[in-house]
């Protein structure tokens, strides 16, 4: 048997497409800020000589690492509200998911690229008189920002593609809005081969941005 493909019926609600694709880059764009103030500080944490820093930033780093993102989605929209007596709406859940699960591997890039750097050049600023701030601004992170770059955009990557997961809290996310629709189109074939599209290109194009950034950066280093 032929399918007779047909996507007109979806291009008659690409509008509805191109608000899913907008609430998409909103959330990935939001968490993504998030991730990184998170990760930041659960880096720094995990570096301090102070085992009461890193103990709760190693415990929320593996429990993170180790649950499925869509426990993180249910947990702030429905625990959230009985524990703490806070109600989220849709996308505060989907954010607070993203950004706390992303944080804890942001945080390992952030980890690994500072503890990349050489042993010897830690020694020398000290011997410089350099303070720890001073060390990390001016010598360490100018040289692990570059090497964080590829696994940071991967991270970013798989954070935008996880946005999915916000269409099980009703959120009108690309995926969301693709159900809704293929419930008026009843060509899921057509819809989910746009949706994939949608991505393909949007992905495509933050691969762009971030080689552009890279090259930047690598210019100015």
């Amino acid at each position: 048997m032929t399918y007779a493909w047909d996507f007109m019926p979806v291009l008659r609600h690409l509008d509805m497409l191109a608000l899913g694709l907008v609430n998409t880059v909103k959330i990935a764009a939001a968490s993504i800020v998030l991730g990184v103030a998170i990760g930041l500080v659960l880096a720094l944490m995990r570096l301090s000589p102070s085992r009461l820093a890193r103990a709760p930033a190693t415990a929320f780093i593996e429990f993170y690492r180790n649950t499925p993102p869509i426990v993180h989605f249910f947990w702030f929209f429905y625990a959230l509200p009985v524990l703490a007596d806070i109600s989220l709406d849709p996308l505060a859940a989907a954010i607070l998911a993203l950004s706390t699960q992303s944080g804890a591997f942001y945080a390992e890039v952030f980890r690994g690229g500072i503890v990349s750097i050489e042993k010897g050049q830690w020694e020398g600023a000290r011997a410089l008189g350099m303070s720890r701030a001073q060390l990390m601004r001016r010598v360490v992170l100018p040289q692990a920002i570059g090497r964080m770059v590829p696994p940071f955009v991967e991270r970013s990557f798989e954070l935008t593609k996880t946005t999915a997961l916000a269409s099980t809290l009703a959120y009108g996310e690309l995926l969301y809005q693709a159900m809704q629709v293929n419930s008026q189109t009843f060509r899921p074939l057509e819809v989910y081969t746009v949706v994939a599209l949608l991505y393909l290109v949007l992905l495509i194009t933050a691969s762009a941005l971030a080689r552009l950034a890279e090259q930047r950066l690598t210019a100015y280093r």
